[in-house]
């Protein structure tokens, strides 16, 4: 058991609320089979433009103009965000453009996002307690409060007062934790760090936050750059399931 004094909680979601299986088996391949009919239908939504804006000039062109002038397929941008999809790339513009297929996809009841059965009483208790809880994850915000809001348990976006992502900064930086701590108006050790990545609480801890390893069972042990890692620190506790943090 774990007692925590604070009462800050940031959270990644994957492989620490939600299943790692659950994004590489069902949101991915949900995104890559839709990625052609939604960027058919929806070109010209100013939020799916916006995304393929960041995609083009992180690919190095001035503008989705220019991207798509300098490219002769008339599939470029699909192809691009395809290629990105297949190397798992971080990318904001990519996990922007994934979160507005994921949300189609929530709306009309083809995606329920998983979470682990200890996540929602967790959150109850903490919420009861005072606790500001926040998730912090690669995925982008939108995909972050749609995992949530539709989760297999019902909304749980309620327990939830914030959401970062990628625009905040890498999460193996410890410049973005700083960034977090300062925007939730707290001091460092009392904004406790959960994840199953262990460069990731290395660079919160750094920051100097309050920081735990999550082993969740059946997500193989703990990754680390992209790897399973079997060891960690012996400065992060660790825990297997939510039930083990206390609030005191």
């Amino acid at each position: 058991m774990i007692d925590f004094p604070g009462r800050g909680l940031l959270l990644d979601v994957e492989g620490t609320t939600t299943s790692i299986a659950f994004v590489y088996d069902t949101l991915f391949p949900y995104a890559r089979r839709s990625l052609r009919a939604f960027l058919s239908e929806h070109a010209a939504d100013p939020e799916v433009v916006a995304a393929s804006e960041v995609i083009a000039r992180e690919s190095g062109a001035g503008s989705l103009t220019e991207f798509l002038r300098q490219r002769v397929n008339p599939h470029a941008l699909e192809a691009e965000v395809l290629r990105r999809m297949e190397a798992d790339d971080k990318s904001t513009g990519l996990k922007q453009l994934q979160g507005l297929i994921w949300r189609a996809g929530y709306e009309r009841g083809e995606l329920c996002g998983h979470v682990y059965p200890d996540v929602p009483v967790a959150f109850k208790a903490w919420a009861a307690q005072g606790a500001d809880i926040r998730i912090y994850s690669s995925g982008s915000v939108e995909a972050q409060r749609l995992l949530f809001a539709h989760s297999v348990v019902g909304p749980l976006d309620g327990y939830i007062r914030g959401y970062y992502d990628t625009r905040t900064g890498p999460k193996r930086s410890a410049e973005s934790y700083r960034r977090i701590v300062s925007d939730m108006g707290r001091e460092p050790p009392g904004l406790l760090f959960f994840s199953d990545v262990v460069e990731e609480i290395d660079a919160a801890r750094e920051a100097g936050l309050a920081t735990v390893l999550v082993r969740r069972a059946g997500d193989h042990a703990t990754r680390a750059g992209g790897r399973e890692h079997a060891g960690a620190p012996a400065s992060h506790p660790i825990i297997t399931h939510f039930g083990e943090v206390r609030l005191i």
